[in-house]
């Protein structure tokens, strides 16, 4: 009897134990996050792609991100602004337009857009046939240009400066993407086409094996026309000669940096654990196997000229390595 009665008590014991235990935590889901990237083949959804693929590279994060393509710049601007992406990319330059109202056809302001890094510079690259005997920008009127697709940064920096020049009403333009525009031009139904992107550019790229192509010096009719006077935050840039075949000399331009931006709604500690996990050396290493835009991408230079509010969880990270 006494030995049943310790069984019993035992069988108690052990079923209280199991049932007053804590269950071993369960590891936290990863918080998932759209990226808004840009048009397939250009540097844009390449950089969003590099994120995406980026978290487990280096074991920091917790954050599980989705790169979807847009049409870019402005698109991206507004998609982020609307909380309809937690991240994305945008140029610099319609980043401070878009949060004054100072936005062409648009005086929205777009607030809830903030700063998370810089990650590199971006020109503007107008190609030509070699013997076309189109030698500058105002030498387009009457031609068949491609100047982007509507919402992206191409186009809206291709419209801002060709009506700068007085000549944007003069084109006949085409709004196709970048490896659209290429082919369009190699089967000759376009006379030229403008990207604004970093280089080497696969459109231009196939646009050199398919013909002779050339460079139009865009520099020297931004500062005749006071161009940099008007929209300070493009600067000059030259494409290195050798960037693409058949162009062997530097051609002068102008540039704007790619932002990389967040939702204000955005928690910080996302927006720092995704910092944390791509600027550090396996981080860094890994972006730069997606785009060679990313070989100059750094600690040092990621919150250099920032010229919008910055997200509190970048303020944090950039704090901390003792850059802000």
């Amino acid at each position: 009897m006494a030995k049943k009665t310790f069984h019993l008590a035992l069988i108690i014991c052990t079923g209280l134990f199991l049932i007053f235990t804590p269950a071993p935590r369960a590891l936290a889901p990863a918080k998932k996050v759209i990226f808004r990237g840009g048009p397939a083949g250009g540097t844009f959804q390449r950089v969003a792609d590099a994120i995406e693929s980026s978290q487990g590279i280096t074991g920091i994060s917790t954050v599980s991100v989705t790169a979807q393509p847009s049409a870019g710049s402005l698109e991206n601007l507004a998609e982020v602004h609307a909380g309809q992406a937690d991240f994305g990319l945008v140029y610099s330059g319609h980043a401070y337009q878009g949060r004054n109202g100072l936005l062409q056809d648009d005086g929205k302001r777009y607030d809830k857009v903030l700063a998370v890094a810089s990650l590199y510079g971006a020109p503007a690259q107008l190609v030509v046939r070699k013997g076309s005997g189109i030698r500058r920008a105002k030498d387009l009127k009457g031609k068949r240009v491609g100047v982007g697709s509507p919402g992206s940064g191409a186009f809206a920096n291709c419209e801002l400066f060709f009506r700068h020049l007085g000549i944007w009403d003069a084109i006949i333009p085409s709004h196709i993407g970048y490896n659209e525009v290429a082919i369009a031009f190699a089967n000759k139904q376009l006379d030229a086409f403008w990207l604004f992107t970093a280089f080497p550019s696969s459109a231009v790229t196939l646009a050199a094996r398919t013909g002779k192509i050339d460079l139009l010096n865009l520099d020297a009719e931004a500062r005749a026309s006071g161009f940099y006077k008007k929209y300070p935050y493009f600067t000059a840039r030259a494409v290195p000669g050798g960037t693409y075949r058949g162009v062997s000399r530097n051609t002068p331009s102008f540039q704007d940096s790619t932002l990389w931006v967040a939702n204000a709604e955005v928690p910080d500690e996302v927006v720092y654990r995704l910092l944390s996990s791509i600027y550090n050396t396996k981080g860094l290493r890994h972006m730069e196997k997606y785009s060679p835009a990313l070989k100059n991408m750094t600690l040092r230079s990621g919150a250099k000229g920032i010229i919008i509010p910055m997200h509190p969880g970048a303020i944090k990270f950039w704090k901390e390595k003792g850059f802000l």
